[in-house]
């Protein structure tokens, strides 16, 4: 996944400490972000889901198409971190479907949801 942004050396901890990523690589304008270690190493190649941050001169235009949702394991401590880290809430926290999720964005705008409350299925339960 790719992100366009302003700065982005700015936004590399407020999107590690997010998505629980660690700085791989800097190449000329782009940061690149990977999983930190032990987290579901098996899952992918070398590093997994890779995120990208890419340094662009033009603004976002409008609202974003797609975000990120992120399910941590602390809701309330991950949403006290990420206004810490220059988040901002965006309207009011929704409840459905038996779980929460609060609306943010980083520093530069770019939309996240922190989601929280979602029960895993019981064992013996047909998944998916």
């Amino acid at each position: 996944m790719v992100m366009d942004c302003s700065d982005p050396d700015a936004l590399v901890e407020f999107w590690s400490f997010a998505l629980g990523y660690t700085l791989a690589d800097t190449m000329d304008e782009y940061r690149v972000l990977v999983p930190a270690p032990g987290r579901d190493e098996g899952l992918y190649d070398k590093y997994g889901p890779v995120f990208v941050l890419a340094g662009v001169d033009t603004a976002t235009s409008g609202k974003n198409r797609m975000h990120v949702d992120v399910h941590p394991a602390d809701a309330e401590a991950h949403l006290t971190r990420l206004l810490q880290l220059g988040g901002t809430f965006v309207g009011e926290r929704v409840e459905r479907f038996g779980i929460w999720w609060q609306v943010m964005t980083d520093p530069e705008g770019n939309e996240l949801c922190v989601v929280a409350g979602a029960q895993e299925p019981d064992e013996g339960e047909a998944g998916g």
